[in-house]
C-alpha cells in the first residue's frame, strides 16, 4: 500500500507539473514530504517481514538473504535520493529563474526515482517467489497448519506471554507509525516554544503499545486457536486502546502542530478539519449512534458467521479489528474526548451513557458464559489443538475475561468524565468569582433579586388561590 501510494503521488506530480501555472518548488516540496512518509511505511513493513522470514542471522547467507540485501540497498538508495531532493533540489528550483531548466531538473530526478522504484519492486517480486530458508526441506503441512496458515503455537504458559509473538504486517507498522508521528508533532511544538501535556503523550504511546501487543503479541499469536485469547485481543482493541487514544487528543495536537496553508489549497490540517466537521462524522459521533454501534456491533459479530470468517480469512480479521477500533474510538470520544468534532452531551448524560453501555456489556458477557452453543465450533474442533482446555471450557474463560477486560476501560472513562466534570465546575466557579470581584458582586446581586422575585410571585399566586 505504501509503495502504491508513493508511485501514485509521483505520477500525479509529473502530471501536475505540465500545467504552466504550477509552482514547481511547492509541488516538489509537498510531494517529497509525502514520499518520505511512504518510504518510512514501506521500510517498516519490510523490516517486519524480514524479521518473520529470516529469524536467524545465519539465514542471511542464503539466496533469500542475498535478495533481501538487494531490496534493502535499493530502498537505501531511494532514501538517500529523497533526502538529496529535499535538501538541494527544492532549493535550486526556488532559485532557478529559467523555468525550462527547473522542469528538466525535476523530470530527471523523477525518472531516476522511478528507476530505483522499479529495482526495489523487482527485488521484492523475486523475494516473494523465493522460498524462505528452511521451506525447501519442509514436510507437507498438517491439516491444522493448512487451516491456520502457520504451525500450531506451543502450549500457552507463563513464558509464552512474553516470548510468543507473530508480527502483524498491517497493524504493527500502523502502531509504530502512529507513535512516531505523535512524538514528531510534540517535538515540533517544543521547538516552537509551545507545551504539550506529558500525560496525553503517555496515554497515546500506551495506546500504540496496546495495539501492537494485541495484534502482534500473544493475543495475536494465539487468537485464532484460543477463544479466550481472541477475546483478550478484541477487548484490548475495542475498549482499552481507543480510551488511551482519545485521552491523547491527537486531533488537537495535529491542529496545533501542522501549519495552516495560506495559498488556498487543502493540506493535512485543512483536510483534518473538513473530516472532523463532516456530516458523516456528526452522525457516527452522535452519542446514541456511537453507543449502539459499540454494543450492537459486538453482539452481531459473535452471534453470526462473521466471527468464524474472521478466523478463516486475514482480510475479514483486519476488517474486524478496524471496526472495533473505530467504534471504540467514537464511543470514547463522545464521553471523554477534548478534540474538536461533534457536540458532546452534558456530563450527567455522559455518565448515564457509560452506565448503559456498562450494563449491556455485562449482559453480553453473562449470556456468553451461560451459552451451550460453541461459537465458531466447526473451526475450533477442526484445529484439533493438542494442549489446553477444551473449546467449551475455553469459551467460558474467554467470556469471563471479556467481562473483566471490557469493564476496566469503561471505569477509566467514567473516572475521566467525573474528573473533567469537577474540573469544569471548579473553573466556572473561579470565573464567577473573578466576575464578582470586577463588578463588586452586582451580577450576583441581580441574580439573587431575580430569585427573590420568583419567590414573591409564587407566594402571591398561593394567596390568590
Amino acid at each position: 500500500m505504501g509503495i502504491g501510494l508513493w508511485i501514485g503521488c509521483l505520477v500525479a506530480a509529473l502530471w501536475i507539473r505540465r500545467h504552466p501555472d504550477t509552482d514547481l518548488p511547492v509541488l516538489v516540496a509537498r510531494y517529497s514530504r509525502l514520499a518520505g512518509w511512504c518510504f518510512v511505511a514501506v521500510a517498516i513493513s519490510g523490516v517486519l517481514a524480514a524479521l518473520l522470514r529470516v529469524p536467524r542471522v545465519s539465514d542471511l547467507a542464503s539466496s533469500y538473504g542475498l535478495l533481501l540485501g538487494v531490496k534493502v540497498a535499493a530502498f537505501g538508495l531511494l532514501g538517500a535520493l529523497g533526502w538529496w531532493q529535499r535538501t538541494r533540489v527544492v532549493g535550486r528550483l526556488a532559485e532557478e529563474a529559467d523555468q525550462s531548466s527547473a522542469r528538466t531538473l525535476f523530470t530527471r530526478l523523477a525518472a531516476l526515482e522511478v528507476a530505483f522504484m522499479a529495482l526495489a519492486a523487482g527485488a521484492g517480486t523475486a523475494l516473494s517467489r523465493t522460498p524462505p530458508p528452511g521451506i525447501e526441506t519442509a514436510d507437507e503441512p498438517t491439516p491444522t497448519e493448512a487451516l491456520l496458515g502457520h504451525s500450531m503455537p506451543p502450549e500457552l504458559g507463563f513464558a509464552q506471554w512474553f516470548t510468543e509473538w507473530r508480527i502483524d504486517s498491517f497493524w504493527a507498522p500502523i502502531a509504530v507509525a502512529a507513535a512516531l508521528v505523535y512524538v514528531a508533532g510534540v517535538r515540533r511544538l517544543s521547538r516552537r516554544g509551545d507545551r504539550w501535556s506529558r500525560g496525553r503523550m503517555i496515554a497515546w504511546l500506551v495506546g500504540c503499545l496496546g495495539l501492537l501487543w494485541a495484534t502482534s503479541g500473544p493475543p495475536g499469536a494465539y487468537g485464532d486457536v484460543l477463544f479466550s485469547m481472541h477475546m483478550i485481543q478484541h477487548m484490548t482493541v475495542a475498549t482499552a486502546v481507543p480510551t488511551f487514544f482519545v485521552l491523547g487528543a491527537p486531533v488537537t495536537l495535529a491542529l496545533r502542530a501542522v501549519v495552516r496553508r495560506v495559498d488556498g489549497s487543502r493540506g493535512p490540517r485543512e483536510w483534518l478539519l473538513l473530516i472532523v466537521h463532516s456530516w458523516p462524522l456528526r452522525i457516527l459521533g452522535h452519542p446514541i449512534v456511537a453507543g449502539i454501534l459499540f454494543v450492537v456491533g459486538m453482539i452481531a459479530f459473535y452471534y453470526s458467521s462473521l466471527f468464524e470468517q474472521s478466523l478463516r480469512g486475514h482480510t475479514m480479521h483486519l476488517l474486524m479489528t478496524a471496526h472495533f477500533l473505530l467504534t471504540g474510538y467514537l464511543f470514547a470520544n463522545v464521553v471523554c474526548g477534548v478534540d474538536p468534532g461533534p457536540r458532546r452531551p452534558i456530563y450527567p448524560l455522559r455518565v448515564l451513557l457509560i452506565m448503559v453501555v456498562f450494563g449491556f456489556h455485562a449482559l453480553f458477557a453473562v449470556a456468553l458464559m451461560g451459552a451451550t452453543e460453541l461459537l465458531a465450533g466447526a473451526w475450533f474442533t477442526a484445529l484439533d489443538r493438542p494442549w489446553g482446555p477444551s473449546p467449551a471450557d475455553d469459551q467460558y474463560v474467554g467470556a469471563s475475561l471479556g467481562w473483566v477486560l471490557g469493564e476496566y476501560p469503561l471505569v477509566i472513562l467514567a473516572v475521566a468524565v467525573v474528573w473533567a466534570w469537577v474540573r469544569d465546575d471548579h473553573r466556572e466557579a473561579k470565573r464567577l468569582d473573578r466576575q464578582a470581584d470586577r463588578d463588586n458582586g452586582q451580577e450576583l446581586a441581580r441574580y439573587n433579586e431575580f430569585l427573590q422575585g420568583l419567590g414573591r410571585s409564587s407566594t402571591n399566586e398561593g394567596h390568590d388561590r
